[in-house]
């Protein structure tokens, strides 16, 4: 969130560091299809003994840690594939570029790597994403987001995981309600990020506000901004009852913090970006850890799923001392979504563009070992409407524990998600 994927040293340092704004002077397209000595059509990115998977991410911008987890996770997820013979007789190897959570800087790598990739098992951004979407669609480019706005969805080429933003915040609206005391007539406040990102969210929340007669109080910041105060005065003055927070975990910390230190003791529902494990040696750890909640498709590291278990002991045993957050789940499952798609579009003779999206897309109740059920089918559905609630725990791996299993609210299961 297996056993599959990069050689050791492909992801160097030099790599990591490599300027994304670096352009390849090709386009990256569908390409033309070829048939190996194999019998195996294969395209861009694909040769005799080699598939390369094109890996976005941010290493230095506001989600560089998740970016780490997510890269060496699936570093993990190669080095284990490729010791197992690889995929289709050929080797995993991935290139990596950081592009800091910048669209320009990502849309600069998406040029150079594209054309030397088969697929994109990890892409950073929903702005980014946004960015390039057309040209992902046209390029046939099997592309993972570690976003889950709901603009996302309605591409072949582009696999939303788990549930969208929108549904994370439905079903933790009817957590406030039914587990918090939230009733009727009452205001919940939503911090939330501008761009896709926060509106995806916001839907959600405005959406279960409505059908339960509450009240949605908004404050709408950028990536960029830090300090929190003025966005806790205007929930205070407005007597909100709780706070649904769809940022960064820097502002979420901020956020907490200087809602505490005004007295205000309410809790907290945040999307799966909202949250990091590193908030916990942070002034906010006990108000975290005693009021703040957050929504998530993907079950929590420290779950007692055995293929989760053996992730935490393999992530740590080649990576003694990191930290083992969301980004290790996250980035190991979408590697091995993608190592998936690779060995049954092997098993079709066709490791061309289209025909990796056309095995992908065949399958309707992937689970992997990591949770609950993605259906990959539908294009334009979110993979999974069931969200876990999982509370901070200093001592739990991973910095969570399960509150509650992932279920779809009946609201979830009623609402309409908007595409693209």
């Amino acid at each position: 969130m297996g056993k599959f994927g990069i050689r050791t040293g492909t992801i160097t340092l030099a790599a990591l560091a490599l300027a994304a704004t670096a352009c390849g002077s090709g386009k990256a397209t569908g390409g033309e299809a070829a048939t190996g000595v194999d019998g195996v059509k294969t395209g861009p990115g694909v040769t005799a003994d080699k598939i390369t998977l094109g890996i976005l991410t941010d290493l230095t911008g506001p989600y560089a840690s998740f970016g780490k987890s997510l890269t060496q996770a699936q570093q993990l997820y190669f080095d284990q594939a490729n010791a197992a013979g690889g995929v289709c007789g050929r080797k995993l190897e991935g290139l990596v570029r950081d592009h800091g959570y910048d669209a320009q800087k990502a849309v600069a790598a998406y040029t150079e790597i594209a054309p030397k990739s088969a697929a994109i098992p990890q892409f950073i951004g929903s702005p980014m994403v946004t960015a390039l979407k057309q040209r992902i669609e046209t390029d046939k480019m099997l592309t993972l987001p570690m976003a889950w706005a709901t603009s996302l969805l309605g591409s072949p080429s582009i696999q939303v995981t788990g549930t969208t933003y929108d549904i994370d915040m439905i079903n933790g609206v009817d957590f406030l309600t039914k587990e918090k005391g939230i009733k009727s007539g009452d205001k919940i406040g939503h911090l939330y990020f501008e761009g896709d990102y926060g509106q995806s969210a916001l839907n959600g929340s405005k959406y279960a506000a409505g059908k339960l007669g509450l009240t949605i109080v908004e404050q709408k910041i950028k990536a960029t901004d830090q300090d929190m105060s003025a966005q806790v005065s205007a929930f205070k003055d407005a007597g909100v009852k709780a706070i649904m927070v769809s940022v960064g975990p820097r502002q979420a910390a901020s956020l907490v913090g200087v809602a505490v230190a005004k007295g205000m003791d309410i809790p907290f529902v945040g999307s799966n970006s909202a949250y990091s494990p590193q908030l916990l040696g942070t002034p906010a750890a006990p108000a975290l850890l005693k009021n703040f909640f957050v929504m998530t498709a993907a079950a929590p590291m420290s779950a007692p799923i055995p293929s989760i278990q053996k992730l935490v002991t393999d992530y740590q045993t080649k990576y003694p001392g990191q930290a083992v957050d969301s980004g290790v789940g996250a980035g190991y499952a979408a590697a091995l979504i993608v190592g998936d798609a690779l060995r049954r579009a092997c098993q079709d003779k066709d490791l061309s563009r289209q025909g990796i999206v056309d095995a992908h897309r065949s399958q309707s109740a992937w689970e992997g070992g990591f949770g609950q059920p993605m259906d990959f089918s539908r294009i334009d559905q979110p993979s999974s409407r069931a969200s876990y609630v999982v509370k901070p725990d200093k001592s739990a791996v991973g910095g969570t524990v399960i509150l509650k299993e992932a279920a779809s609210s009946a609201l979830a299961k009623e609402y309409h998600v908007p595409v693209g």
